[in-house]
């Protein structure tokens, strides 16, 4: 008699063979990899290479053309409350009124607790998540009289409501100055490892993340490699994915790639 075949083990994400196509160009081809419990991955690339587009896939608002993608063990959906989600920093105007804590609400109403909640409860929640990303001063403030490193925190907040297994962020850093960029980072690693929640970072740059995240995934002319920073920001392995010469320097601490667009 055979041995029982063993169950298998669940990824938080998992892709196979996963071909995307937009506008009828081919944007990544057989992309594989998967996404396990309290992993820190940053995301890199250059434009067009189809970062904002794999959070898409995840998130289940776009099928891919080819392969296989598993969230949890099942098919992408909408609306998965397992999923963490702060798009694109998203421009608010200097005279707008909404206070801080409301823009936090947001995560609560229309998905998996909904405005039904007690508002004590609902209180308590925002309070707890304000307190995680060290935003509880600005709970009262005018969004529009926040810096960009303070609005980031609290569209994370927003993001934890519904505690999360899968924390999607693009473009976290973007417009921030170097100093902001840092605590936002620290503070997605501290996230990531008191909660043991899977992130995938998007970012342009890696130096700010080298010491921070546990691998790196690299989109870059349809094609993608995944390892650690060691194993993938390598002369060899961006001119593989690139199609052309690429040199990988470091010095100061620092990596320098030379001859792709990043």
């Amino acid at each position: 008699m055979g041995a029982e075949p063993q169950p298998r083990a669940l990824h938080v994400a998992s892709l196979e063979g996963v071909r995307v196509s937009l506008g009828g160009r081919t944007i990544q081809e057989n992309m594989t990899f998967t996404v396990e419990d309290g992993e820190f991955i940053a995301v890199l690339g250059p434009n067009g290479a189809g970062k904002s587009t794999l959070l898409k896939v995840l998130l289940g608002l776009l099928k891919p053309d080819a392969g296989r993608v598993e969230v949890f063990g099942g098919v992408p959906g909408k609306g998965n409350a397992r999923i963490g989600y702060v798009p694109q920093f998203r421009v608010i105007e200097a005279e707008m009124s909404l206070r801080a804590r409301e823009v936090v609400r947001f995560g609560l109403d229309g998905n998996r607790w909904g405005p039904g909640w007690p508002s004590r409860t609902r209180r308590a929640a925002i309070d707890n998540v304000l307190r995680e990303v060290d935003a509880e001063d600005l709970a009262d403030e005018p969004m529009g009289r926040l810096s960009g490193g303070e609005r980031q925190r609290l569209l994370i907040a927003q993001a934890l409501l519904t505690d999360p297994r899968l924390l999607l962020l693009d473009e976290p850093l973007a417009n921030l100055d170097i100093s902001r960029e840092q605590e936002i980072i620290a503070l997605v690693r501290r996230i990531c490892r008191s909660r043991k929640v899977a992130v995938l970072f998007v970012t342009h740059d890696i130096n700010p993340l080298l010491s921070h995240v546990d691998r790196v995934l690299y989109l870059a002319n349809g094609h993608s490699a995944i390892g650690t920073t060691a194993e993938v920001i390598t002369s060899r392995t961006l001119t593989a994915l690139y199609g052309a010469t690429v040199e990988v320097v470091q010095a100061l601490g620092r990596v320098f790639v030379v001859g792709a667009q990043i």
